[in-house]
């Protein structure tokens, strides 16, 4: 049985940026969540156990957006690893839990190209990689690289892309 060597190849730096933009904007929206509902709580004397319970929900979201914007965005992009072989597409990430993912290219359906707001600020885009059962995803590449990527996955995996 033939080892399958770690991969080496990281996410650009930046998107460390696209994922404290995009913790902000989720955590921000449920901590306005939070904020309405203690509100409608006061308002309409909804039972104070309620309230504690928003209090709390409030703070720990609190912590959680810090967490979201501090710490996670350096981990990620830290741990994230790739490697595009001509057998295989692999994704590595994590530091408590560590998952690799390792995608024969004989299973390989289809590649594609995603880029959404946060990540065009930035030039950046995703890779997905779909397979009969599930999609693999490889982000914060630049964009030269993104193509490189897709056009030698295609070609490993012997997709023809559709002009």
């Amino acid at each position: 049985m033939e080892n399958i060597p770690e991969p080496s190849q990281k996410i650009e730096q930046d998107y460390v940026k696209v994922i404290r933009i995009s913790e902000l904007i989720g955590k921000t929206i449920f901590l306005f969540i939070i904020i309405g509902l203690y509100i409608m709580q006061k308002i309409f004397n909804w039972p104070p156990w309620i309230g504690i319970v928003l209090i709390f929900l409030f703070v720990l979201s609190c912590i959680w957006l810090l967490w979201g914007i501090f710490v996670k965005p350096f981990y990620l992009q830290k741990s994230w690893r790739y490697e595009i072989s001509e057998e295989f597409a692999q994704m590595k990430k994590g530091i408590i839990t560590v998952t690799h993912q390792v995608v024969p290219m004989t299973k390989v359906q289809s590649v594609e190209l995603y880029q959404g707001p946060i990540l065009r600020k930035y030039k950046l885009f995703s890779i997905k990689i779909g397979t009969m059962g599930t999609s693999h995803e490889i982000p914060g590449l630049t964009e030269q690289e993104a193509k490189e990527i897709r056009d030698t996955i295609a070609h490993y995996a012997k997709i023809k892309e559709v002009e």
